[in-house]
């Protein structure tokens, strides 16, 4: 060590960070031999917390604010140090800034696909991506578990981690929530909210909090997706005929942006589907004029059985009461239109009723 650099450590006697990365959540500040005078100047900037550390063990946490450092603000170091009336100029001891600030704009993102049940499409495959945005709540907890002696610690150096808890609880998340997959995009912030509460209590002990989780986007399987896009479509149009034609459309379309000629395969396959798509629009028009006779009504008959009204009944019923001979001709019935209840065999429409009963057999030969 030179004679000048020795003087100018005892010189300096501002302890201050400035972060000029934007990247930087803990900068040990560095003096030479770590020592610092007595009634030396600490500035301590918004959204900053400066951290002292004697011998490897964590002593006293300054929040924003312009403090001359003294024993009586010192009050652990000291009493680690063993002073009594003061302390000698200079002692050493390490100082760490902690970043307190919103590190935003944070990006995650599944790093391959997770499989769901879906109650409609069986298991199905996903992917996932957004952002989020997080903070130091506890710098004396990060420093102790997380930082330990690393003077430069950069968010790069805790994201990887956090990423990799954000999915597993993200996934965690979309498993509990027994969402439907066509009510994910209606729910992305139903499902943000509850993987950043599964994050909290699990952040505590890292001295960490996610201040913000997004989901971006869910993406389905690209198969998946061309079938739903598709059956939206024909939902949107409403009837089968008239997305066939869509579909028979955009074929052609596809054989004339390649300019060929009449005469080559594409030319023949698209005058193919020219007719076939004029045949159908034909047959459907013949269909709409038809004028097809509406069906006759059904008739209804109700029937007295031990004093109690039965039914109504159609004749297929009927006919089998009377088959097992719980209708007979003396037995009364009564239907819309009629003036009052009449023996079924004085009812000329039920004659096919009756009419379908075999006779009894005959008697045995003798």
């Amino acid at each position: 060590m030179g004679f000048w650099d020795k003087i100018k450590g005892e010189l300096i006697d501002i302890i201050e960070w400035l972060d000029p990365s934007n990247d930087t959540l803990v900068y040990r500040f560095e003096r030479l031999n770590n020592e610092i005078k007595n009634g030396a100047k600490l500035t301590v900037r918004e959204s900053q917390v400066a951290v002292f550390i004697n011998e490897g063990e964590l002593a006293d946490i300054f929040p924003a604010g312009m403090y001359t450092l003294e024993t009586s603000n010192l009050p652990i170091l000291s009493t680690l140090k063993g002073w009594k009336y003061g302390f000698n100029s200079p002692f050493k001891a390490e100082v760490y800034f902690v970043n307190t600030k919103i590190f935003t704009n944070q990006k995650w993102g599944t790093p391959n696909v997770f499989y769901v049940r879906d109650q409609d499409f069986g298991r199905v495959s996903l992917r996932a991506f957004g952002t989020f945005s997080f903070k130091v709540t506890d710098p004396s907890k990060f420093i102790k578990n997380i930082v330990g002696t690393d003077g430069d610690f950069t968010t790069d150096k805790v994201t990887g981690e956090l990423r990799s808890m954000i999915v597993n609880r993200f996934i965690e998340s979309i498993g509990e929530s027994k969402l439907s997959l066509l009510d994910f995009a209606a729910e992305y912030k139903k499902l943000s909210d509850f993987t950043q509460e599964k994050l909290k209590g699990e952040l505590t002990d890292y001295g960490l909090e996610v201040s913000k989780f997004l989901i971006s986007s869910i993406s389905l399987p690209e198969e998946l997706q061309k079938k739903l896009d598709e059956g939206t479509g024909m939902n949107m149009l409403g009837d089968i005929n008239k997305y066939q034609q869509m579909k028979t459309a955009d074929a052609m379309s596809n054989v004339a942006n390649n300019k060929t000629s009449g005469g080559g395969i594409e030319g023949m396959m698209g005058m193919a589907m020219m007719q076939q798509m004029m045949n159908q629009n034909q047959q459907n028009n013949q269909n709409q004029q038809q004028n097809f006779p509406p069906p006759p009504p059904q008739v209804l008959y109700y029937v007295s059985l031990n004093g109690q009204q039965q039914g109504p009944f159609d004749f297929t019923v009927l006919q089998k009461m009377a088959g097992q001979n719980q209708l007979t001709k003396q037995t009364y019935v009564w239907k819309q239109g009629m003036a009052g209840w009449q023996a079924a065999g004085e009812v000329a429409d039920l004659a096919m009723v009756f009419g379908a009963i075999p006779p009894p057999p005959p008697p045995p030969a003798m």
